[in-house]
């Protein structure tokens, strides 16, 4: 489903693409560099399942935003060539390596570095992180690309002070939803997100982290937060252009700086 034609002016546009490949895994394809968002590639992460692990081609560099299993996935990682650049929140660095991979780079929030060709910046997100009860606690993170366009990933978030901050930006995706029957503290529901709209002021949105995974005995999950986010922004930011991917679409931005 879409919503809306995007309403830019055809003059200085310099295009980029980006795909979704479900949940949080996004292939943001920025000035000819590719950066891979929390690549969980699998048909089952634990109890979770969805109903077709996604297609992907090479990337360039990953952006991992915590280390929550649905979002950091050493089966998916594997697939990934070791001399890959990996940013990671400070205290998932040693798990990284120890998987083998060689260059990774461990960020704060308002960290910037330079990946690929790109700006990153690493921001705030609002959410607890851990592996598990035997695992130390690490930060979470959003990332904000800057090139020719500028792209906030928010990874898992819920709204927080600061949160104005970031924009505005021409790009955000943004957590609308989760994969259980209740949406825990860390995450934004649809009308959350559209509230970060206003927050964010970005020129465009495209809603992540829905309609992917669900737990064994659960029905299918559908298109109900998208379009729930779809509402909810229409009335509190109608100046956002609102894009609904289907997982593995690819959306041209065409956004003037």
């Amino acid at each position: 489903m879409k919503v809306a034609e995007p309403r830019y002016s055809i003059d200085e546009i310099r295009a980029s693409e980006l795909t979704w490949l479900g949940h949080s895994t996004v292939v943001v394809d920025l000035d000819g560099t590719r950066l891979l968002t929390d690549p969980v590639l699998r048909r089952r992460v634990w109890h979770l399942r969805r109903e077709a692990a996604p297609a992907f081609e090479a990337v360039d560099g990953i952006l991992v935003s915590h280390t929550h299993f649905d979002h950091l996935d050493r089966a998916s990682l594997r697939r990934f060539d070791r001399s890959l650049p990996v940013v990671a929140p400070r205290g998932a660095g040693k798990l990284l390596r120890g998987w083998g991979f060689r260059q990774v780079h461990e960020l704060e929030a308002g960290d910037e570095l330079e990946l690929v060709g790109l700006g990153l910046r690493a921001t705030h997100a609002e959410h607890d992180s851990s592996r598990g009860p035997l695992s130390a606690p690490s930060a979470s993170l959003g990332y904000v690309l800057e090139g020719s366009t500028t792209v906030y990933f928010a990874g898992d978030t819920d709204l927080f002070d600061g949160m104005a901050s970031i924009g505005p930006v021409d790009v955000a995706l943004l957590p609308v939803s989760g994969w259980g029957p209740r949406l825990p503290a860390g995450h934004m529901d649809p009308r959350g997100a559209a509230e970060a709209l206003r927050l964010l002021r970005p020129k465009l949105a495209v809603p992540v982290h829905w309609g992917t995974f669900r737990t064994p005995l659960a029905a299918r999950p559908d298109d109900g937060p998208a379009r729930e986010f779809v509402r909810a922004a229409a009335e509190l930011a109608p100046e956002v252009d609102v894009q609904v991917l289907a997982i593995g679409e690819t959306l041209t931005l065409e956004v003037t700086r």
